[in-house]
């Protein structure tokens, strides 16, 4: 029971003494500044056309009261002191001043003014007319501001003791009251909904943008990584057989060990080139327009020479047209050709390898195929290769597979769309 209790009076005691409006909503229409020249002669530089309407507005309110009432008071025969009148017109106008930045303080302003000029019309009209018109429009402005900002629960506990109060002054006028002030609120509430649905779909729009923008630093980021991993892998695999091959075949010969150190030399220049090319390309403003031309197929030859050089027996055959290739279709080509060498030296060292390269104008088909090695290889990687490889394939819309083949050697398999989509479908 208390509970329930406190559910039904806490909206009456936040309406009346605790609860509190939202701020008005930051808007930069109808809002205009002063211009320099004439700033010295206003106490503002920023004016709102809507507030300074509102103050128009309520010193009207507050000169048509104060008029009113002089005359009910003149027709009473000065049986009311006629600086009654001035209060009434404080009374009805106001809350209109107060309602844009604080409607519910204007609220408690018009709640206890309105028993004042309830009984001042009753007493100067003979009890015909117990509402002054002009501070019944502004009580009706002020429940509109209170339902537009203020919560559900406290609007209910306006419009309740509007009603009752309503109820109290003048029972006859009660239902005109009651329905006045229940269309002022249903009309506020609903321009607070619009506007709440309006702030939740900006709010919205603000975590899509950012979702959208975390996801394509992601996608930049592995995009990085795969660059990254296949040229540094490659490069390395090569330097790191070559740099323990080097001895072995100079025996000692000083021209053949200068040789080795010149061509290793050579590689991790050509690494270098690379890496600053693919950061060059990844660090453009937009990701798209590249800053450097990016490897393809005519530069797989060079991939071949350093696999036989670092000692692989490998044998490249072409099959159809490979000219005209889409440039994300050659890289991606070129890459997989990378990785998979890169693989073979490191898994399969010495090993006999065969690159196919085949182009019929509508897909690009690789297979690059190594049998076992004619020394243990090295301990198996985490995999990343394999999977940036079908990364590769899939976003061009293509499929690459990969596995053992029996007699233990390994088999890359892809085939990569060249064809323009739409006009192929």
């Amino acid at each position: 029971m208390r509970r329930v209790w406190w559910a039904v009076v806490r909206p009456f005691g936040l309406a009346l003494f605790r609860g509190d409006a939202d701020p008005p909503p930051e808007s930069r229409r109808l809002t205009f500044d002063v211009p320099r020249r004439v700033a010295v002669l206003v106490p503002f530089r920023t004016y709102n056309l809507i507030q300074l309407a509102e103050l128009v507005l309520a010193l009207y309110v507050y000169g048509s009261t104060q008029a009113m009432t002089i005359d009910w008071i003149a027709e009473a025969a000065g049986a009311i002191p006629e600086g009654f009148a001035y209060v009434a017109g404080l009374a009805a106008a106001l809350p209109l001043a107060l309602r844009d930045r604080w409607p519910l303080a204007a609220w408690r302003v018009a709640i206890v003014g309105m028993p004042f000029t309830i009984w001042l019309s009753t007493a100067v009209s003979s009890g015909q007319q117990p509402y002054m018109v002009p501070a019944g429009l502004a009580y009706l402005m002020v429940l509109y501001s209170v339902a537009v900002r203020c919560d559900r629960q406290i609007t209910l506990a306006v419009w309740i003791i509007t009603v009752l109060a309503a109820w109290i002054a003048h029972p006859d006028s009660m239902a005109l009251v009651t329905v006045l002030a229940a269309i002022s609120v249903l009309f506020g509430y609903n321009v607070r909904i619009r506007r709440s649905a309006t702030a939740r779909l900006v709010e919205e729009e603000r975590r899509t943008q950012l979702a959208e923008s975390a996801q394509a630093v992601l996608e930049e980021r592995a995009r990085i990584a795969r660059e990254l991993h296949d040229v540094v892998a490659h490069h390395m695999s090569v330097i790191a057989i070559q740099a323990e091959a080097v001895p072995l075949k100079a025996a000692g010969d000083p021209a053949q060990l200068e040789a080795g150190l010149a061509e290793i030399r050579q590689l991790s220049l050509e690494a270098i080139a690379e890496l600053r090319q693919v950061l060059g390309v990844l660090r453009d403003q937009d990701g798209r327009t590249d800053t450097a031309p990016q490897p393809g197929l005519d530069r797989v030859d060079e991939l071949v020479a350093n696999a036989r050089a670092a000692g692989l027996a490998v044998l490249v055959k072409r099959v159809g047209p490979l000219d005209g290739v889409p440039p994300a279709v050659g890289l991606s080509a070129y890459r997989i050709v990378q990785e998979s060498l890169s693989n073979a030296m490191r898994h399969a060292p010495g090993a006999a390898v065969a690159v196919e390269l085949a182009g019929d104008g509508d897909e690009l088909r690789l297979r690059i195929a190594n049998g076992p090695g004619a020394t243990a290889g090295g301990a198996p990687g985490a995999g990343q290769g394999l999977v940036g490889m079908r990364e590769r394939a899939a976003l061009l819309g293509g499929v690459l597979e990969a596995e053992p083949v029996e007699g233990g050697g390994f088999e890359v398999r892809a085939t990569l769309p060249i064809a323009d989509r739409e006009t192929a479908g």
